[in-house]
Protein backbone atom coordinates (compact mmCIF):
# COMPACT_ATOMS: atom_id res chain seq x y z
CA UNK A 1 0.00 0.00 0.00
CA UNK A 2 1.67 3.56 -1.04
CA UNK A 3 1.25 6.70 0.88
CA UNK A 4 -1.94 8.86 -0.91
CA UNK A 5 -3.22 4.65 -1.53
CA UNK A 6 -6.17 3.60 1.14
CA UNK A 7 -8.23 0.37 0.17
CA UNK A 8 -11.39 0.09 2.45
CA UNK A 9 -12.09 -3.14 3.99
CA UNK A 10 -15.75 -4.23 4.61
CA UNK A 11 -15.52 -2.50 8.09
CA UNK A 12 -15.33 1.05 6.81
CA UNK A 13 -18.37 3.11 7.13
CA UNK A 14 -19.78 5.86 5.18
CA UNK A 15 -19.15 8.47 7.46
CA UNK A 16 -15.53 7.59 7.22
CA UNK A 17 -15.37 7.92 3.60
CA UNK A 18 -17.38 11.45 3.41
CA UNK A 19 -15.08 12.88 6.34
CA UNK A 20 -11.98 12.25 4.04
CA UNK A 21 -13.16 13.60 1.05
CA UNK A 22 -14.35 16.50 2.87
CA UNK A 23 -10.80 16.60 4.92
CA UNK A 24 -8.61 15.77 2.12
CA UNK A 25 -7.88 18.18 -1.26
CA UNK A 26 -8.93 15.28 -3.64
CA UNK A 27 -10.05 12.13 -3.75
CA UNK A 28 -10.25 9.56 -6.09
CA UNK A 29 -12.78 6.90 -5.78
CA UNK A 30 -12.02 3.59 -7.64
CA UNK A 31 -14.89 1.17 -7.41
CA UNK A 32 -13.68 -2.15 -8.74
CA UNK A 33 -15.47 -5.94 -9.10
CA UNK A 34 -13.32 -8.86 -7.94
CA UNK A 35 -14.17 -10.72 -11.34
CA UNK A 36 -13.54 -7.36 -13.21
CA UNK A 37 -10.99 -8.21 -15.33
CA UNK A 38 -11.25 -4.47 -16.97
CA UNK A 39 -10.66 -2.90 -13.23
CA UNK A 40 -7.82 -4.82 -12.68
CA UNK A 41 -6.25 -4.29 -15.91
CA UNK A 42 -6.95 0.11 -15.33
CA UNK A 43 -6.25 0.07 -11.66
CA UNK A 44 -2.04 0.30 -11.89
CA UNK A 45 -2.54 2.31 -14.72
CA UNK A 46 -4.69 4.81 -12.85
CA UNK A 47 -2.46 4.95 -9.64
CA UNK A 48 0.78 5.69 -11.87
CA UNK A 49 -1.10 8.50 -13.80
CA UNK A 50 -2.43 9.53 -10.25
CA UNK A 51 1.05 8.97 -8.49
CA UNK A 52 2.60 11.04 -11.30
CA UNK A 53 -0.01 14.30 -12.38
CA UNK A 54 -1.98 14.64 -8.87
CA UNK A 55 0.25 13.05 -5.91
CA UNK A 56 -1.87 15.14 -3.43
CA UNK A 57 -5.21 13.64 -4.82
CA UNK A 58 -6.00 10.73 -2.18
CA UNK A 59 -6.64 6.85 -4.17
CA UNK A 60 -9.70 4.76 -2.70
CA UNK A 61 -9.98 1.60 -4.43
CA UNK A 62 -13.43 0.16 -3.41
CA UNK A 63 -14.47 -3.71 -3.91
CA UNK A 64 -18.42 -3.26 -4.38
CA UNK A 65 -19.16 -6.40 -3.06
CA UNK A 66 -17.47 -5.19 0.09
CA UNK A 67 -18.71 -1.97 0.37
CA UNK A 68 -22.33 -2.82 -1.05
CA UNK A 69 -23.70 0.80 0.98
CA UNK A 70 -20.49 2.84 0.23
CA UNK A 71 -21.55 2.04 -3.30
CA UNK A 72 -24.92 2.40 -3.34
CA UNK A 73 -24.88 5.87 -1.70
CA UNK A 74 -22.53 7.01 -4.73
CA UNK A 75 -24.92 5.30 -6.64
CA UNK A 76 -22.19 2.82 -8.29
CA UNK A 77 -24.43 0.46 -10.76
CA UNK A 78 -21.14 -1.02 -12.68
CA UNK A 79 -17.52 -1.48 -12.17
CA UNK A 80 -15.16 0.11 -12.96
CA UNK A 81 -16.59 3.74 -11.83
CA UNK A 82 -13.93 6.60 -11.36
CA UNK A 83 -15.26 9.45 -8.88
CA UNK A 84 -13.31 12.55 -8.18
CA UNK A 85 -13.80 14.89 -5.87
CA UNK A 86 -12.12 18.29 -5.47
CA UNK A 87 -12.53 20.18 -2.04
CA UNK A 88 -15.51 18.34 -0.65
CA UNK A 89 -17.47 18.02 -3.82
CA UNK A 90 -17.46 15.86 -6.77
CA UNK A 91 -16.19 16.97 -9.96
CA UNK A 92 -15.92 14.26 -12.16
CA UNK A 93 -17.36 10.78 -12.60
CA UNK A 94 -16.41 7.69 -15.48
CA UNK A 95 -17.95 4.46 -16.12
CA UNK A 96 -17.32 1.28 -17.92
CA UNK A 97 -15.66 2.97 -20.69
CA UNK A 98 -13.45 4.81 -18.80
CA UNK A 99 -10.73 7.42 -21.15
CA UNK A 100 -7.56 7.69 -18.52
CA UNK A 101 -6.08 11.35 -20.23
CA UNK A 102 -9.49 12.73 -20.52
CA UNK A 103 -9.55 12.21 -17.25
CA UNK A 104 -6.29 13.64 -16.37
CA UNK A 105 -7.15 16.68 -19.24
CA UNK A 106 -10.48 17.05 -17.06
CA UNK A 107 -8.67 17.15 -13.29
CA UNK A 108 -5.34 18.92 -14.74
CA UNK A 109 -6.45 22.67 -14.40
CA UNK A 110 -8.40 22.62 -11.59
CA UNK A 111 -5.28 20.44 -9.27
CA UNK A 112 -2.92 23.16 -10.58
CA UNK A 113 -5.69 26.03 -9.29
CA UNK A 114 -6.03 24.82 -6.06
CA UNK A 115 -2.27 23.86 -6.06
CA UNK A 116 -0.61 27.42 -6.48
Amino acid sequence: MYYNEMKLNNMMRLESLQETIQTEIGVLLYFSGENCTVCHALRPKFKEAFDTHFPLVKQIYLDVHDNVEISAHYQVFSVPTMIIFLDGREFAREGRNVSLYQMIGQLERPYGIMNS
